[in-house]
């Protein structure tokens, strides 16, 4: 079967050997496509993973061959989260789901940007979901990020109905938006980018804000919002700049949210500013099966837009939407095969 894999950081496609059912319970899943993640890009840029490797986990496929004591079949077309917590353990206990061994250690084989995956039975009974609706593939594959926004908003435990600022308009930040406005929150947003901005405004932001000079744009929207600063700050961008403007926007005893990795020379979090002013600097870094299921349900009765989030890109042009990502031309590639 043809796979892309890594290989000296960049993404070259190959022959590899098909999965198979031996002894484990499972299914083989044929892929028809696969969102492209930023973790994935993160992965390639710092060579974090050995070559070889098959990326990609946000996947739409059918089932094409399966031995499982759950209620999937053939013909079943599915998607999925690539982790399983134990539900057992300290950290799942704790509702620390992707803190959890067992979670960490799943996941699909051997990756999303390949045309055949095996998946094991825990997935199947935990965070594999069968689409029962009129919804394109590329929709529905947005059913992991989505569900990680909501759980990224979760824990940021606000009280209801609070404003809550989303540093960088992406697709995780659009969706994030929607997510906190469905889960009773106003969100504002703020980007570098125009059209990231004007989007963000009519997928429902209460306001948006484009960053041009850092003390006038927070000036702005503290005049615009609240002049104590947000309640919250959820920071989808890991930026020196999207650092330096939530401790700047979020109000005495707010709280931010990292949801994004920082370069590793990045600069450290005020520390000062964290105890005199009684800030919560949380972080959330993946979903749970709940959050799964709950973004799901969202997509599939179209409760969350997805349009003009990502373009498609066949395969063997993985390079390309890579560089497109990284470029900004483009704000997040669906890749089929």
């Amino acid at each position: 079967m043809k796979a892309a894999i890594l290989k000296s950081s960049k993404i070259e496609i190959a022959e590899l050997e098909k999965p198979t059912l031996v002894e484990n319970k499972g299914a083989i899943v044929k892929i028809s496509g696969c969102g492209l993640c930023g973790s994935d890009i993160v992965k390639l840029k710092h060579n974090s993973v050995p070559d070889g490797t098959v990326l990609g986990h946000e996947i739409v496929g059918t089932i094409v061959e399966i031995d499982s004591e759950s209620d999937f079949e053939v013909g079943d077309k599915i998607v999925m989260g690539h982790h399983v917590p134990c539900f057992n353990c300290t950290f799942c206990f704790g509702e620390n789901y992707s803190m959890c061994r067992n979670f960490k250690r799943t996941n699909i084989v051997p990756g999303g940007f390949a045309e055949y995956i095996f998946v094991s039975e825990e997935h199947l009974l935990n965070t594999v979901f069968r689409i029962s609706t009129m919804i394109s593939d590329e929709e529905i594959s947005f059913t992991e990020p989505l569900a990680c926004c909501i759980r990224c908003i979760k824990r940021t435990n606000m009280e209801y109905n609070s404003n809550i600022l989303i540093v960088g308009l992406g697709s995780i930040g659009i969706l994030m938006g929607q997510a906190a406005r469905g889960l009773g929150y106003k969100p504002f947003g703020v980007d570098l980018i125009d059209d990231r901005v004007q989007l963000a405004k009519d997928y429902g932001f209460e306001d948006t804000f484009v960053l041009k000079d850092l003390e006038e744009t927070v000036q702005e929207m503290k005049l615009t919002v609240n002049p104590a600063g947000f309640d919250a700050i959820i920071m989808t961008s890991g930026s020196d700049k999207a650092i330096d403007l939530a401790f700047k926007s979020v109000r005495d005893g707010g709280t931010i949210n990292v949801f994004s990795s920082v370069k590793s020379d990045v600069s450290a979090y005020p520390n000062n500013e964290i105890y005199y002013r009684e800030l919560t600097v949380t972080s959330s870094y993946s979903s749970s099966p709940v959050d799964l299921e709950e973004a799901f349900e969202l997509l599939q009765n179209h409760r969350i837009k997805t349009d003009g989030l990502s373009t498609m890109y066949p395969m063997e042009k993985l390079n390309e939407a890579i560089s497109d990502t990284l470029s900004n031309k483009i704000m997040k590639a669906y890749i089929t095969l």
